[in-house]
């Protein structure tokens, strides 16, 4: 049987293992830490990631990432952190010896060079996979899909055959994938609705209510999506699953680590405590910061990008920040 190695063991990597696994695909787990992987394969269960989501012994887990990438003749699934996947692609591309689809499930942007994951993943892996490549994206927290809680996501490819090859090999009856060729605008949409959902968790932090979070998720829609079409997405990407899905999920939900980041600072907490306390990564921090870049670059307007740059990394008042964002010049909702 052919193998699906996922790359990154984290919460949505170990969901994604299990998953598949449970769909009768042959699976192969990396974990870069030596000890993090032998703790997993002896306890078969991520107490401080998906405390009682157990991982079958079938699974192969392994730190050796030359054996899990050769095997993977089905397909590649990269889960690890964006400003780490340039980095973990450069070692997996000299062991791809046969030509699996490659998937990304990361929703980031490349600080410095602003690349989509889909673009490093093309840049770093062999000729022969290039146009295998195909990203998934869409609301889905990993503390809900590892419980069968029903789930609809995207995948997305410039291929439509690989498009829809990914929607079969993830589709199930609590996991539903569409398929979406416009792979731009579902990266972006996926990378970008993280600074709404850090504004959003300011929000709350702050003790304001559903009016400013209502406003909050479409104001932060509307200039995400500016930004989306000056790079050369589609609209309407940005109204689907990967964008107003994910958007409304992401800024709601006490899953989301970008609005629990969010929500620290609005009580009054600086980035720097609460990340050293956090155990998984919140992409949206490093997406400010590339969102805050590409805005000016793209001539897009992007308020809400601005002050939740300044508050992160300039260290402006929340209450603030917002005060500023109600008191812009007046102007019409559609321009």
């Amino acid at each position: 049987m052919n193998t699906i190695t996922i790359i990154g063991a984290g919460s949505w990597g170990i969901t994604l293992t299990v998953h598949l696994f449970q769909k009768g695909y042959k699976t192969a787990l990396w974990e870069f830490r030596p000890d993090v992987a032998e703790q997993l394969n002896q306890q078969r269960e991520s107490v401080e990631l998906l405390p009682g989501i157990r991982i079958p012994d079938n699974i192969t887990i392994s730190a050796h990432l030359e054996e899990l990438v050769h095997d993977a003749t089905e397909m590649l699934v990269f889960v690890v952190p964006s400003h780490v996947l340039r980095e973990v692609a450069k070692k997996v591309s000299p062991l791809i010896v046969n030509s699996p689809v490659i998937v990304s499930a990361i929703k980031g942007i490349e600080n410095g060079t602003h690349k989509r994951m889909s673009e490093i993943l093309g840049e770093e892996l062999p000729e022969t996979v290039r146009a295998r490549i195909a990203t998934l994206s869409g609301p889905s927290h990993a503390e809900e899909v590892s419980r069968q809680i029903p789930t609809s996501v995207v995948a997305s490819s410039i291929d439509q055959e690989i498009a829809e090859y990914v929607q079969n090999i993830f589709f199930s009856p609590r996991f539903r994938v569409y398929t979406n060729q416009d792979i731009i605008g579902v990266e972006l949409a996926g990378a970008l609705k993280n600074i709404i959902a850090i504004a959003a968790g300011i929000s709350d932090g702050l003790g304001f209510g559903d009016n400013t979070k209502g406003a909050l998720l479409t104001r932060g829609l509307a200039e995400i999506t500016r930004l989306g079409l000056a790079m050369g997405a589609k609209a309407l990407t940005f109204s689907g699953l990967a964008g107003i899905g994910d958007l409304i999920t992401t800024c709601m939900s006490r899953h989301s680590r970008n609005r629990y980041v969010g929500e620290e600072i609005g009580k009054g907490r600086s980035l720097s405590q609460i990340q050293e306390e956090m155990v998984m990564v919140a992409e949206g921090v490093m997406t400010t910061r590339a969102g805050y870049s590409l805005a000016p670059t793209y001539g897009v307007e992007m308020p809400i990008t601005n002050e939740v740059y300044a508050v992160l990394f300039e260290d402006k008042d929340p209450a603030q920040a917002v005060e500023d964002l109600m008191t812009r010049t007046a102007k019409a909702e559609v321009w």
